[in-house]
């Protein structure tokens, strides 16, 4: 990997010195946060953990990656300076973990399906009759009943009732002909 620095900016007032850079990775994947400050490090003579890339991004179909970074004086100047979510992705500090308020109760495991007690069949519906003309009646009183529910069945016992439907018909046997 080869490493070019474009623009070098000192800033007196933050105590750095601002780099934008190009790396140049031929027949290699993206380069990571971690190597560029390395690399950034070696060509600017300062140690790895005074370097902060704030940002990277690779150009599609070319193998190069532009950025931005940051070297610091000191560590002290980069953590008081730095916004937290840069540091953690330089992994000068470790990300803050939230402690859940009330940590949620497990839910028990679902206990395993009984099988269904084969249901009566459905009575028929009764016909209905012919209205009198006029409106002397309401709109009908709904149904009590209830259809009762279809019994489920679990995908291996419908193909064991298929193999078993297919045994049970007969299959005409081929007719031989008869030299005369």
């Amino acid at each position: 990997m080869e490493l070019q620095v474009l623009t070098k900016k000192d800033n007196p007032h933050l105590k750095r010195v601002e780099v934008t850079f190009k790396a140049i990775h031929k027949a290699e994947p993206t380069p990571t946060r971690d190597a560029l400050r390395a690399f950034l490090a070696r060509e600017l003579k300062a140690t790895k953990d005074i370097v902060v890339i704030d940002s990277q991004a690779s150009t599609f179909g070319r193998y190069e990656t532009h950025g931005y970074a940051k070297v610091y004086k000191s560590k002290e100047e980069a953590l008081s300076v730095e916004r937290k979510h840069i540091l953690v992705r330089n992994k000068l500090i470790e990300p803050e973990v939230k402690e859940k308020a009330a940590p949620k109760p497990e839910k028990p495991a679902p206990a395993p399906r009984a099988e269904k007690p084969v249901a009566a069949p459905k009575p028929e519906a009764p016909k209905a009759e012919a209205k009198p003309e006029g409106k002397a009646e309401a709109k009908p009183a709904a149904k009590v009943e209830k259809a009762p529910a279809k019994e489920e069945k679990r995908p291996a016992e419908k193909k064991e009732e298929k193999k078993e439907e297919k045994k049970t018909e007969k299959k005409p046997e081929p007719k031989k002909k008869e030299a005369k």
